[in-house]
Formats: C-alpha cells, structure tokens, sequence
C-alpha cells in the first residue's frame, strides 16, 4: 500500500491515518507457515515541527507449536514499529529514516519487514512449559515420566554406597 503523505508534507500539526490487512500466509518460518490469519495494520503519520513520524502497529494471531513440548496454539502477535519520513537523505547511517519516493512511502512493505522482524526465534506454550521427556517422549507438563534416572558411569561407585544406607 503506497501512502501519500504530500497532504501533510509541509503542513505541521496534520496527521494521516492509516489501516489495511497484510496477507503473509506464504511466508514459510522453520518449514512452517504460522501467519495464516491476516495481518491487521494500522497507523498514523504526524507531521511535527516539519518532520514526518510513521507509526503502525501490526497484530495477528499466529498458528505457533511450542519448542519445547511440541503442542499447537494459537498465538497473539502484535508488532510496533515507529521511523522518520524525509524526502532526501543527510546522514546516510541512519537506518531510523525512511526516503521518501515522489512524497510516498510504501507502508505495506514496512509492516511486513516489521513483523517479520519482530518473530519470535523461539516460541513457547507457557514460560513453565517443562517439555517433553529425552528418553520416552512422555510431556512433563502432565507430570512426571516413568523413566527411571540414569546414573553418570563416572559416579556409578557413589551410587552404590547410597543404596546400602
């Protein structure tokens, strides 16, 4: 979605609202394709004391599977993102401006860099979530295995001297 922001360019104090829905359902994350819902954008671009500010906020509800214990859930997901707008470049290290083509910004490419930038690497059911056993399998969060602890080798001799007590 290109945003014209020529309206509001040399006019302090006006705003620009903005809202539209991202489709990301073919973007594939660890061989999986969690954003299958729409992406809900919206924001705004103020123009302050001659300087254009974009704000947005992305949010969806993602199909995630926890790392650790491997169950599926539904996620909320919601992704701020803030930048300048300016029409020509003066200090060309800063990653916080964004160049403006013929007064317009393409906002639908920032939302979608946004909230794939702001993914998790690593997602969990619940901060407690205990996983799954190493050896059978079975999902600690429903309680304990019926695995018996394995002894170090190295220490098989102490073992031993706690089971004559």
């Amino acid at each position: 979605m290109l945003l014209d922001v020529r309206p509001i360019l040399h006019e302090p104090g006006k705003h620009l609202d903005f809202r539209f829905q991202l489709d990301l359902s073919d973007v594939e994350l660890a061989g999986r394709h969690p954003i299958s819902r729409p992406v809900a954008v919206e924001g705004t671009v103020r123009n302050t004391a001659g300087m254009l500010e974009l704000e947005l906020t992305a949010r969806s509800t993602l199909d995630a599977v926890c790392d650790r214990c491997g169950k599926a859930f539904d996620q909320e997901k919601e992704i701020p993102f803030r930048c300048l707008l300016a029409e020509e470049l003066q200090n060309e290290d800063n990653d916080e401006i964004v160049l403006l083509e013929n007064g317009q910004v393409d906002a639908e490419d920032l939302a979608r860099t946004a909230f794939l930038l702001g993914m998790d690497t690593k997602t969990l059911c619940s901060e407690d979530c205990k996983g799954l056993c190493p050896r059978c399998g079975a999902d600690l969060n429903l309680g304990p295995c019926s695995c018996k602890k394995e002894i170090d080798p190295r220490l098989a001799v102490l073992a031993k001297l706690l089971e004559n007590k």
